[in-house]
């Protein structure tokens, strides 16, 4: 008995595939985001699309508000559709969106671009993770919902590599962001073909009151009899309160109301630490700090690479620490380091290049604690802390929230370095960071999570 319950330990080559696949969607939500990173030096140029600060803020920011609606919009779809299909469909405009972007002929058209592609992304950083904790026995779901943000990770290096090779091969042809951009369709195309060969999910069967369907797929995905069963009650559970969400009944229940708050915390918390701001705008921040243009798409791809490093170093500890516990800890390394490097880039202690290679360290030390402890514990969160009848919905709020922020923080900051300089604007992360900590102590509680979903 206590074997059953245990459960597997590993993936089966099936659900191995299966995750895999799925955590593409996180690899194109990575690179995506991350290729405009580098491409915006070449679309500044005054014979590309001449881009003052403000439109940079919004070519950059024009995508993030699209994941947010693109995160709303998963609610709906992802149950309408199911959730292979919906993947399928985000594949498709991701390729779509991805050549008008590369096609672009002015900053406006550019900008709409970039929106319809971010409502695929933010369609896409919702469903990943839900998708991949339902076709995941209990036993592997942090395991394979951290695919996701590894794919994450991995995307954003890529999209950094690719940028710094071609920026290195053709410096002075600064249509090279079209091709930059271009290069996104390979990923999404061999997302729409893999995805063919994947199951739907089986919970999402359930819910449509086909069980054979969903037993079969259970057992093909590796799952225990006690995995099915408990998904079985969870399902009959959620086809009880019908298809209409009831948001009466929501705010009328002091627990949902809580666990509502969490997920919008949790949302908020990931981009509020100012991840981002190096992530799409570190060839600009690595330039005001004195690296020529090739030098800092190369450092670009030393953040790629510590980004992946970081978080490959911290996936069993993510699978196997409390996410909450984790989640303050790597907050608190992140008000140190951002500490530190807004007092360095303020003072100069050291000679230039030697400040310059300081920078890199402290920014690297940043983006381990970041991408190691601090996304992937959000992004496990918000996948798994609500309760079923709730998980969607709530799922879906909370990553919109991320993208809400995101687009905050992506069109105020070329605006923001501007006016504070490279310094003061990390000062203004640093005591984000320490709010972040004092946000988690209320709503990001292990133990007060718990009790509000052992109402439902």
């Amino acid at each position: 008995m206590h074997k059953e319950q245990s459960g597997p330990k590993k993936n089966n080559p099936f659900l191995s595939y299966t995750s895999y696949v799925i955590a593409l969607g996180g690899f194109l939500f990575g690179y995506d985001t991350g290729v405009i990173n580098g491409a915006l030096t070449f679309i500044n140029r005054p014979d590309q699309l001449g881009a003052s600060p403000t439109l940079q803020g919004l070519i950059s920011s024009a995508l993030v508000l699209g994941c947010m609606f693109g995160a709303l919009a998963n609610t709906t779809l992802a149950d309408k559709l199911g959730r292979k299909r919906l993947l399928q469909w985000v594949a498709a405009i991701f390729t779509v969106s991805t050549l008008s972007c590369a096609l672009s002929i002015n900053a406006w058209m550019l900008i709409i671009s970039r929106f319809i592609l971010g409502l695929s992304v933010g369609c896409a950083s919702s469903l990943s993770p839900l998708y991949l904790n339902e076709v995941s026995p209990e036993t592997l779901e942090a395991q394979n919902v951290n695919k996701n943000a590894i794919g994450i990770v991995l995307g954003q290096l890529a999209a950094f590599t690719v940028n710094a090779i071609l920026g290195t091969i053709w410096p002075d042809w600064h249509p090279i962001w079209r091709i930059m951009m271009l290069a996104a369709t390979i990923p999404a195309i061999l997302l729409w073909i893999a995805s063919s060969k994947i199951p739907n999910s089986p919970f999402w069967y359930l819910l449509q009151q086909k069980r054979d369907h969903a037993r079969r797929i259970f057992k093909e995905l590796g799952f225990s009899k006690t995995d099915i069963h408990e998904n079985v009650i969870e399902a009959k559970e959620s086809v009880k309160q019908g298809n209409k969400f009831d948001w009466h009944l929501i705010f009328s229940s002091k627990s949902a109301i809580y666990l509502l708050g969490a997920g919008i915390t949790i949302g908020f918390i990931q981009q509020a630490s100012g991840i981002n701001t190096v992530m799409y705008y570190g060839s600009v921040i690595l330039e005001k700090v004195g690296l020529g243009s090739g030098g800092s798409l190369y450092g670009n791809v030393l953040i790629g690479v510590v980004s992946s490093l970081a978080i490959f170093v911290g996936k069993p500890v993510v699978e196997r620490l409390s996410p909450y516990r984790l989640l303050t800890i790597g907050l608190i390394a992140n008000v140190f380091s951002l500490g530190l490097l807004s007092w360095v880039m303020k003072t100069s202690p050291l000679a230039a290049s030697m400040n310059n290679v300081l920078v890199l360290i402290i920014l690297s030390f940043f983006l381990a604690t970041q991408q190691g402890l601090v996304s992937p514990t959000t992004w496990l969160l918000l996948s798994e802390m609500f309760p079923q009848q709730l998980r969607t919905t709530f799922n879906a709020i909370g990553t919109a929230m991320t993208w809400l922020t995101n687009f905050v923080i992506s069109l105020i900051f070329p605006m923001l370095i501007a006016a504070q300089g490279t310094a003061g604007v990390f000062i203004i992360f640093t005591f984000a960071n320490l709010g972040c900590i004092f946000l988690t102590t209320l709503f990001a509680n292990s133990r007060l999570v718990k009790r509000a979903a052992a109402k439902f």
